[in-house]
């Protein structure tokens, strides 16, 4: 598998993304994916091998490469992307795998993650705002105790299903099935024989019939709601990174036009689900008493520290995370690949950004690459436009397959060098991730057996 890889790949570059986990016997170890452009222009992401390291530091990870790369015949030379997960071990500008293969690659350039950025927009929301921390606690409070027996389990499942066959009878008058399969657990957590175990599903229940609970579950779906098509597009082998760096930047917006028009809105669910679930409504004029200090004036309304303290602070902090870790979209070698974007009939195009890109690549472009670049992109911009196949282009990748199919990659040659360049920059690791979840899931089964997945 490895060898047919390497065949696809034909002394080309490629795109390094590493992972690295410890499997169920707490052995560490490392997986590799390669991002390419294959033969007919299409964007792959393929997965090499695990390879086991005795610990996980970045020399440890490196001197691991190192070998696979010896073993198949591979140059560190010929990488042009690194893509990680983040941790210091692999991000570190100093100490980390990232430098010390830039050490010996000075055009291997790092690509923190977009999703593992993703996710630590969310939890930093989850962690900084008291309110939004206290309803997820309570919602894997809730979980726990549902999950926590198999009886409870099976008893849950059945009442789902009672649940589904009334809802198909009468979807009218249906109830809502996540809070009822909830409410079935909490309540035979409740018959359970241990005092305090009772008590807190008494407590979990009585929290998820107040207004606290249905605002912030509401308020995290809208939010959650507008990330998952983030997370998920991040998530796609073939996503190229200006495309990414687009859909973050309207991930942005939506968020932001949220924080601006959208309190209305959410109100007006949070209402309807109030009445619709007898969950009494808060009068947003009264004054807020914080349940933490519930004997002390707050000098605010309810309106005031659910609009301001809670909608706009969470929306806010979201914005500013956005804006924090997902700094790459300012770097100067992404400026200037947005040059050769197709959308809108390369509206972006710039002769000049595009002949500095190549100078980002000394190994690929010489000085006279550069000068017959900067000549043939004229003809390559001329070409395209006046292309009817080339209309409506949504992204780098489809470019690049278009370019192989119309064998314009021959007539344009060094414009499609440069093309590919950009295409084996990493999005996101999850297709690493993949691998450590499939080999998991395969390890479980076959530990009853006695042996373990890994080698």
């Amino acid at each position: 598998m490895v060898k047919s890889v390497i065949e696809e790949i034909d002394n080309g570059v490629f795109g390094l993304l590493v992972d690295e986990s410890a499997d169920v016997s707490d052995k560490e170890h490392m997986a590799v994916v390669f991002r390419f452009v294959d033969k007919k222009g299409a964007v792959k992401e393929m997965f090499v091998g695990v390879v086991h390291v005795k610990e996980t530091s970045s020399l440890s990870l490196k001197h691991a490469i190192d070998e696979l790369f010896a073993k198949y015949g591979l140059s560190l030379k010929k990488v042009r992307g690194q893509g990680y997960d983040g941790a210091s071990n692999m991000k570190g500008e100093f100490n980390g795998l990232r430098s010390l293969i830039f050490k010996e690659n000075s055009s291997a350039y790092y690509v923190h993650c977009f999703a593992h950025q993703l996710q630590l927009v969310v939890v930093a929301v989850a962690k900084k705002i008291f309110e939004i921390a206290d309803f997820f606690d309570m919602v894997s409070m809730s979980l726990n105790v549902v999950g926590a027996s198999c009886k409870r389990k099976d008893k849950v499942r059945e009442h789902y299903q009672e649940m589904l066959e009334l809802l198909v009878v009468t979807l009218t008058q249906g109830k809502d099935i996540i809070k009822k399969f909830l409410f079935k657990g909490l309540e035979l957590q409740e018959e359970g024989a241990d005092d305090s175990k009772r008590c807190q599903a008494y407590g979990l229940l009585k929290y998820i019939q107040t207004f606290d609970y249905v605002f912030y579950m509401h308020l995290m779906l809208l939010i959650l709601g507008i990330c998952e098509n983030l997370s998920m597009a991040l998530q796609s082998k073939n996503q190229d990174i200006l495309n990414a760096m687009s859909l973050v930047e309207s991930t942005k917006q939506e968020l932001q036009r949220i924080r601006d028009d959208g309190w209305d809105s959410l109100m007006l669910t949070v209402s309807s689900f109030c009445e619709k679930h007898d969950t009494q409504m808060l009068d947003m004029e009264e004054g807020f008493i914080d349940s933490r200090r519930p004997r002390k004036k707050t000098n605010i309304t309810n309106l005031h520290h659910y609009k301001v303290n809670c909608f706009n602070a969470t929306l806010d902090l979201k914005l500013q995370e956005f804006n924090d870790r997902f700094t790459e979209v300012n770097t100067e070698l992404l400026i200037c690949m947005a040059s050769l974007n197709p959308i809108g009939a390369f509206r972006g195009f710039d002769k000049s950004k595009l002949v500095k890109l190549a100078k980002f690549y000394p190994d690929d472009f010489c000085f006279m690459d550069c000068l017959s670049l900067e000549q043939q992109l004229g003809i390559f911009i001329d070409n395209v436009r006046h292309d009817q196949r080339f209309k409506n282009l949504k992204s780098h990748g489809y470019l690049s397959f278009l370019m192989v199919e119309t064998e314009k990659h021959i007539a344009h040659l060094l414009v499609y060098r440069l093309l590919k360049l950009d295409l084996t920059l990493p999005v996101a690791t999850a297709s690493v991730e993949r691998c450590f979840s499939a080999m998991t899931s395969e390890d479980s089964s076959t530990k009853s057996n006695g042996r373990s997945f890994f080698k």
